[in-house]
């Protein structure tokens, strides 16, 4: 298409479309192991720019990949098709806070952390917290329903947006639900779009509902003897009553990088380490801490440590943080898998890693949301250069991802589908819900250029 470029840059100006080499390999990739390079960058600023970019697109049949801050995990806005890059960086704009309605207005994107900090300026809260929240755009969390270690008590991306504005394939501008905290006025097109990892129609403005920040945190990080106990004190802690904002939970492998990382010293001792966190007012979260700290005591553990307040929290958190990187200063690659298994699982899920380690010989690393048992399950590999590490690498994969199906889990929690996972797409899925999103994408995506290539289709 060798008027593409000069088309957009009449269509929009030169200062939105880019074809510089820096550019074209900088909007190729995410965090995965894919790269597919656009024909253009396109920096939309406006929802008009968006409009006017999928119009042309749609007349010309053109391929359009949206993209927001490109830290996901799955390829999914890797443009497979090349086509048009379409990256809202630029849309970073937050619009309004408005503590009286309860809602922050925002363009796409916006880096996540940021509204956050906005927000609780003024004493009120954004609850969802994906690892990446320093990095990661508010678009990419809709388009992912991003989670993290709050999903526990406060629930994901999903349960805070109120309303959206989306240009769907066509150029076509769609607004849907709005500001009000309850809406049943027709079809859920807000639940529609999010998550529909940018295969139905690009976000150009949410709305967002914001609650009160909580005015006191206190914390828990326990060690224990062996993954089982820490998995059997998650259990008691929600048969007796409590319902924490985090329920975090690692394994032996990932506390030995830590030691290794971290030094002895600030590392738990034990094989499996547990962090919960409580928030609320003061002295209800006092009086919770106490009573938290007494049962998971009696549940074995090998050491105890309580914080209470903003910065002491953060000190078991930074630990938290420092599991990735880790990790990462093993020499090995972490494949992160962010699998879902019902909470009963979990001890078979660190088993069943333990049996993938002596089987494909890779370091299996288990950490993550114990409390509704997403964990991130990472596969450590020297390289995914060699073509016969990876093909071992995707054995291990495959076995695993079929073992929770199997155990009726989820392939993916927080990260989305993209490419890595589409393989598993069909046996995650029923035949009937298969094709249902094949109906919906065909009825919004007829000519089929919105992210095309990934795992509907």
């Amino acid at each position: 298409m060798p008027s593409l470029e000069a088309d957009l840059v009449s269509l929009l100006g030169p200062d939105r479309v880019s074809t510089t080499a820096a550019d074209l390999a900088a909007h190729s990739t995410d965090k995965w192991f894919a790269s597919s390079a656009p024909q253009v960058v396109v920096h939309a600023a406006c929802t008009e720019d968006v409009a006017a970019v999928l119009r042309y697109a749609d007349a010309h049949g053109v391929p359009v990949t949206p993209q927001g801050a490109q830290v996901g995990y799955v390829g999914g806005c890797v443009p497979l098709h090349g086509g048009i890059a379409l990256s809202l960086k630029k849309m970073n704009r937050i619009k309004e806070i408005n503590t009286g309605d309860g809602v922050a207005v925002v363009e796409p994107g916006v880096i996540t952390g940021d509204l956050q900090a906005a927000v609780r300026e003024r004493g009120w809260f954004y609850p969802p917290d994906p690892a990446s929240l320093k990095e990661c755009s508010l678009g990419g969390n809709i388009a992912a329903n991003a989670g993290g270690p709050r999903c526990l008590k406060y629930g994901v991306t999903r349960h805070y947006v109120l309303g959206l504005e989306a240009v769907l394939a066509d150029g076509t501008v769609v607004k849907a639900g709005g500001r009000c905290h309850k809406n049943k006025t027709g079809f859920d097109l807000v639940g529609l779009m999010v998550g529909s990892e940018g295969l139905l129609g690009v976000v150009t403005e949410a709305t967002l509902r914001l609650i009160p920040h909580p005015p006191m945190r206190a914390m828990l990080s326990a060690g224990f003897g062996s993954f089982a106990e820490a998995a059997n004190a998650v259990g008691r802690i929600l048969d007796s009553g409590y319902l924490p904002s985090a329920l975090e939970i690692a394994d032996k492998f990932t506390l030995r990088a830590a030691r290794e990382y971290l030094g002895e010293s600030v590392t738990p001792q034990g094989d499996a380490h547990l962090l919960v966190e409580l928030d609320g007012q003061e002295a209800s979260v006092k009086g919770e801490l106490a009573a938290l700290a007494e049962l998971v005591r009696g549940l074995g553990c090998i050491c105890l440590e309580e914080a209470l307040g903003e910065a002491a929290c953060e000190r078991f958190w930074k630990l938290r943080r420092e599991f990735s990187y880790s990790l990462r200063n093993t020499g090995l690659i972490k494949l992160n898998e962010d699998i879902v298994v019902p909470r009963s699982r979990l001890v078979d899920l660190v088993d069943f890693a333990e049996t993938l380690q002596g089987e494909f010989g890779f370091p299996v690393a288990c950490f993550g949301h114990a409390g509704d048992g997403n964990i991130h399950v990472n596969i450590m590999v020297p390289t995914m250069d060699d073509p016969a590490i990876r093909e071992r690498a995707e054995a291990a994969l495959d076995k695993l991802f079929h073992q929770v199906i199997a155990w009726k889990g989820a392939i993916t929690g927080e990260h989305g589908v993209g490419i890595a996972k589409e393989r598993w797409f069909p046996h995650a899925v029923s035949e009937g819900a298969r094709a249902l999103h094949l109906r919906l994408k065909q009825a919004l995506d007829p000519k089929g250029i919105l992210n095309p290539g990934k795992f509907v289709r």
